[in-house]
């Protein structure tokens, strides 16, 4: 019988778990220089978690993976998490909440039912959250770190795009429309049907008007953001400050050097978002993205603290990450063989090879040594070693492990 795996779900091949590894330890790096901490939440999460504060859409959660988890009187219902973030402001609030600035950072699998099982089902993710603090510096700091991992793994035409959910939530809101109204009117837009508001809203024309013009909003300067401050009416002073705020943030990126664009139509999914909303692309795959979510944490009972992060979607970067600077060079790889008598010789320069930086295999009967810059063969006579530089075929015959480890450093 043929086993097969889930559908949706992926193997990671060696090849691939190279490059998995190379992206996850190069956003290690760039977070704990930034000053981050690295956490690790649960795969199963309580169900209630993402659905009593209404911080997933019930399209969404339609599509995750819940079940009853039973203790032989009752049970409670759990979800494989579908979300990186709610599970971090849960954590933050058990076990941090008395920290005035917390900046965390996480490597972790989301699991998202479809239908077709075409689609995956598992995405990983790199995450990073700066909790405590609500300010245009704060957004611009996670912008500039996802920037950053991106640029030392090489990835290359990365554009910036960037919207601002307090601007669209603060004119829904003067319409009057529930929670779960919002999100349907506003999907609605999004998908491509700017005609929505108006067919709804027949009598506030200067509302569905401004709207409009927000989401047709794109330019790529602050000082664009303040002429279409200008423009709103002037019945909207609750706008004001959620458009000083994006045009802040959008001088502080300008100060940086780092090209952008404003598009208000970034919004779709910003269920709990409520002020900056960014996405990253590389040609048309979106490679990541975050903004700020201020009321997350106190509708999840905690005290009210401020909050951003962002996610990469390390599932797309592996498609991204060129091969050659996920594999180790051919000089700093060596295939040991052994001859009969030498193995605790082997097995010694083996570890010793190690220790200095090499990659060091014990031959186990591979016919040819590809994969590998060298071929060291131990032997239980003189000379002890022969190393062969598989380059060019020299080879050198040495009695020492010393030697060995000097030859290399020179060639």
């Amino acid at each position: 019988m043929k086993v097969d795996r889930c559908k949706g779900f992926k193997d990671l091949l060696p090849e691939e778990m190279v490059c998995f590894r190379l992206i996850e330890d190069t956003f290690r790096d760039r977070c704990l220089k930034w000053g981050y901490r690295e956490v690790r939440t649960p795969a199963l999460e309580y169900l209630y978690l993402f659905t009593s504060v209404g911080t997933l859409t019930p399209g969404m959660l339609r599509r995750v993976y819940s079940f009853l988890d039973w203790d032989g009187w009752s049970g409670e219902r759990v979800v494989l998490k579908p979300d990186g973030t709610i599970p971090v402001a849960r954590m933050y609030i058990e076990n941090m909440a008395a920290q005035k600035i917390a900046r965390l950072f996480y490597v972790t699998n989301v699991f998202m039912f479809d239908e077709t099982g075409k689609k995956s089902r598992e995405r990983w993710q790199c995450g990073a959250e700066l909790i405590g603090v609500n300010s245009p510096m704060a957004d611009a700091e996670l912008i500039a770190l996802a920037i950053e991992v991106l640029q030392k793994l090489g990835i290359k035409n990365i554009e910036l795009r960037i919207s601002h959910a307090g601007l669209i939530k603060a004119l829904l809101a003067k319409l009057a429309l529930s929670h779960s109204e919002q999100d349907r009117i506003f999907d609605k837009i999004l998908d491509g049907d700017r005609e929505a508001l108006a067919r709804v809203y027949q009598d506030k024309p200067e509302l569905v008007a401004a709207l409009t013009l927000l989401l047709d909003m794109k330019g790529r300067s602050s000082g664009f953001l303040k002429n279409v401050k200008a423009l709103l009416p002037q019945q909207m002073p609750e706008l004001e400050p959620c458009i000083d705020n994006f045009a802040a943030i959008c001088q502080i990126i300008e100060n940086t050097g780092c090209d952008y664009r404003i598009d208000m139509a970034l919004g779709k999914g910003f269920e709990y978002y409520t002020g900056i909303i960014f996405h990253l692309f590389s040609g048309e795959q979106n490679i990541g993205g975050g903004g700020r979510y201020d009321a997350l944490i106190p509708l999840m009972g905690g005290q009210d603290t401020p909050a951003a992060g962002f996610a990469l979607y390390l599932d797309r970067l592996m498609k991204l990450v060129k091969q050659d600077i996920t594999e180790e060079p051919m000089a700093k790889r060596i295939l040991v063989t052994v001859a009969p008598g030498a193995e605790m010789t082997a097995l010694a320069i083996a570890g010793k090879l190690r220790e200095a930086g090499y990659i060091a295999g014990l031959s186990l009967g591979e016919e040819r040594a590809s994969g590998y810059g060298w071929l060291l063969k131990v032997r239980d006579k003189s000379p002890m070693f022969v190393l062969t530089n598989q380059s060019n075929d020299g080879e050198s015959a040495v009695e020492n492990d010393s030697e060995v480890i000097d030859l290399l450093g020179r060639e």
